[in-house]
C-alpha cells in the first residue's frame, strides 16, 4: 500500500480510544507505553487489511514495509497474541 499510515506518523495512534488532548497530556508525562501504542495500531491496521480480503501473510508483509525493524514473526505475535 503506497502512502500507508505508520504509527510514528500519527499525533494520536490511540484516537479510537482517547481524545488527542488526553493522549498529548499522558504522553508528555510519560504515561504512554510507546510499544504498546504501536502494537495497538499494528493490530488495528492488520484487521483493516484482512477486512479488505488480503491474506494474513500478505498483510504481515505489508506491515513489515512500514516497520522494517520488526521481523515477520514479531508482527505475527503482535497481531495474534495481544498482551493482556
Amino acid at each position: 500500500m503506497n502512502g500507508s499510515l505508520r504509527y510514528e506518523d500519527l499525533n494520536n495512534p490511540l484516537s479510537d480510544l482517547i481524545s488527542d488532548d488526553i493522549f498529548e497530556m499522558l504522553s508528555s508525562r510519560g504515561f504512554i507505553n510507546q510499544n504498546a501504542a504501536r502494537d495497538h495500531f499494528i493490530r488495528k491496521r492488520f484487521k483493516s487489511l484482512r477486512a479488505s480480503r488480503i491474506s494474513a501473510g500478505d498483510a504481515i508483509d505489508e506491515l513489515r514495509k512500514d516497520y522494517p525493524y520488526l521481523q515477520f514473526e514479531t508482527i505475527r505475535q503482535i497481531v495474534y497474541n495481544p498482551s493482556k
